[in-house]
């Protein structure tokens, strides 16, 4: 209550209030002029109709899911008008198109500034034939290469990261590149906060980065310039503004860190407190996260200056932050990493290809981490399939959500995975926030991806692609321990949820590839 009490104040008495009551005006001048439209003029409501039908061919035939299709075939039968003229808006998507070319020039800079080692590639081609493959897939189709000479430390909670992150950013000599979706003042945040003004003092380079929508509720509209006057260079990606657009749905959901081009963070930790237990509001939040060390944070440092630049002039100077990387201790071997991307704005489904591949290829096991679960029949088939292959698919959800309607859309899917034989877990504690896959003692992926349309089509994301490396055991070794503080999911346990979450979770699942 005391949160809730608190969000509404910053709220009413913030930016905040403007931007809401701004595009809440625009959406009901929409739907009113939609309304009009088809119950003022019949032959205008006759030719929506006709165009509705003709949108309906056109979406039936895009390659996209099911799931979306439906979606929108829905509306635009119901409303013939509103449905239609909506949908238009959303396709148009002029902003995205220019979020588009803006991403697709800093990806053309930076061709070439990633590639396969040669030693690397050796040693790929001593390997089973389906990895061989899957990483021809993540360097050429992908743009991530795979990386021999690089090492990983998992960590299981977000205080040990905290606690490693603090250690680290105090080594910095050169730079120090922090993007993430969310930053709010608090324990977490000032105690960065102090060693990055300390490290600009040095000389060192500070670029932070967060997304807009903390503008919202986390830090003041104007807090990049607060930031500037310590020398940090700051900046929100994608800033909430006061207009329809269908780009403020495209969020920068990564979370990364870079120091000196020597070290790289990721996984499911933002900096705020909940993510290390310092403020609780869903029970104890489990989450997870990963530092590589070598070679492979140069993919990294890239993925870092790309989505810099997005909304910068003229041109970056990559060479510089992916040169002269100096090693307190020589590098080693550890099996293989691959630092991947994804990005609303290339037709890859880079992040559900690694999912789907874990799946497709596993022959023991399959175990799941994730906050959310919402996918479409393809990915859900897969799962299905690998279970029927006599594979162990087991997954650990949330018991306290920290989304309630995205709960309830999830627990729907619980009747098809236990009658595939699917193993759900539900973590009692709490909240859990943790994006792994653990398969086959051999792979494991870590880092911002959820399993929900959100993070398949319209965030963008990172992680890091662990073969035959140490991380891997301690992956699965999270797994287990954490399934001792979990709650199995049976059918008897589905049938004493409460009617009305079912129906909720029923009726907005029609719409969730849109939420």
């Amino acid at each position: 209550m005391k949160r809730f009490i608190n969000c509404a104040f910053k709220i009413i008495f913030s930016r905040t209030l403007i931007i809401i009551l701004m595009i809440l005006f625009q959406i009901l001048v929409l739907i009113s002029s939609f309304t009009w439209l088809g119950s003022y003029l019949h032959y205008i409501w006759e030719g929506m109709s006709f165009l509705g039908a003709l949108l309906i061919i056109y979406i039936i035939n895009r390659d996209e899911p099911t799931e979306f299709k439906l979606s929108w075939i829905i509306p635009i039968c119901v409303f013939p008008v509103l449905g239609a003229l909506i949908y238009l808006f959303v396709i148009s998507n002029a902003g995205g198109i220019g979020l588009k070319a803006k991403m697709s020039i800093r990806m053309k800079e930076t061709e070439g500034l990633l590639s396969t080692a040669r030693e690397t590639q050796d040693e790929i081609d001593k390997c089973p034939d389906y990895f061989k493959g899957f990483t021809r897939y993540m360097e050429q189709e992908a743009g991530y290469p795979a990386y021999h000479n690089s090492t990983a430390v998992y960590y299981p909670i977000g205080e040990d990261k905290f606690a490693d992150l603090l250690l680290e950013l105090r080594k910095a000599k050169k730079f120090i590149f922090l993007e993430y979706f969310i930053v709010e003042r608090g324990i977490m945040w000032n105690a960065v906060l102090d060693i990055l003004k300390e490290k600009v003092k040095e000389g060192v380079e500070v670029r932070v980065m967060y997304d807009g929508m903390c503008s919202i509720l986390k830090l003041p509209y104007k807090y990049p310039e607060e930031l500037r006057k310590y020398g940090i260079k700051a900046k929100m990606f994608a800033p909430i503004m006061p207009f329809l657009s269908t780009t403020q749905n495209n969020r920068d959901h990564r979370k990364i860190v870079v120091i000196d081009g020597k070290v790289a963070f990721t996984g499911g930790v933002n900096l705020a407190d909940e993510y290390i237990n310092e403020a609780v509001y869903y029970g104890h939040w489990k989450d997870v996260a990963v530092k590589v060390t070598g070679d492979a944070v140069r993919s990294f440092t890239v993925m870092f200056l790309q989505m810099w630049n997005v909304s910068e002039k003229g041109s970056e100077k990559y060479e510089r932050y992916l040169q002269d990387i100096e090693y307190e201790k020589p590098l080693y071997h550890d099996g293989f990493v691959i630092p991947y991307g994804e990005t609303p704005t290339m037709k890859q489904e880079v992040a559900k290809t690694v999912y789907q591949s874990m799946i497709n290829s596993a022959v023991k096991y399959v175990h799941i981490m994730t906050p959310y679960f919402i996918v479409e029949r393809e990915f859900l088939d897969s799962m299905r399939f690998a279970a029927a292959r006599g594979v162990e698919v087991s997954m650990i959800l949330p018991h306290i959500p920290d989304k309630k309607i995205v709960y309830y859309i999830a627990r729907t899917y619980y009747p098809e995975l236990l009658a595939a034989g699917i193993r759900v877990y539900e973590y009692t504690p709490g909240f859990v926030h943790a994006k792994i896959f653990a398969s086959d003692d051999i792979s494991a992926t870590v880092g911002t991806i959820n399993l929900d349309y959100r993070s398949f089509y319209h965030h963008f994301e990172c992680g890091a692609y662990f073969y035959d490396n140490k991380v891997v055991g301690k992956v699965e070794e999270d797994f287990q321990n954490t399934l001792q503080k979990c709650q199995e999911v049976t059918m008897d346990y589905y049938r004493k949820i409460p009617i009305y979450q079912k129906v909720i979770g029923i009726v907005f699942k029609l719409f969730a590839p849109l939420m």
